[in-house]
């Protein structure tokens, strides 16, 4: 039994010793007391329970927002070119210093690879792939 069960029934309780003390005269002032009580104890259950899914709905929108955000989003591209070219300084200069010209030219081979990897994988029609269940004009295919 919960606790607002159990004090629900002390109010119960104390409602109708209040009509066997009172009398039956104010039985309906008594029962709409009552009633009021639970009616303010429903409504608070049902604002609570509604504050609860709207939340929940928010968090959900947010969470759909950011993952739809974080696989193509500008800033994450961004971030990923400055970092490759702030790594590329101290790899060519290590590529070059240990076997100069073709040293320098795998290095940027893998810099570049890298790049166009992640091009892909962060925008799928890019070369001329397509999405997984779609043709390149967004109709779905049969």
């Amino acid at each position: 039994m919960d606790v607002q069960d159990t004090e629900l029934k002390k109010e119960l309780d104390a409602a109708l010793k209040a009509r066997r003390e009172l009398g039956e005269e104010y039985e309906s002032a008594l029962v709409d007391s009552f009633l009021e009580k639970v009616d303010q104890r429903i409504d608070g259950a049902v604002e609570r329970r509604v504050r609860r899914q709207f939340a929940e709905r928010q968090v959900a929108t947010v969470r759909d927002g950011r993952a739809a955000e974080g696989q193509d989003s500008w800033g994450a591209r961004f971030g990923f070119g400055i970092v490759s070219l702030v790594l590329a300084i101290p790899l060519s200069a290590i590529g070059t210093a240990n076997a100069h010209l073709p040293g320098l030219i795998v290095t940027w081979t893998g810099i570049v690879g890298v790049n166009v990897v992640q091009a892909a994988r962060v925008n799928p029609t890019l070369f001329g792939g397509r999405l997984q269940g779609r043709s390149r004009d967004g109709d779905w295919e049969d």
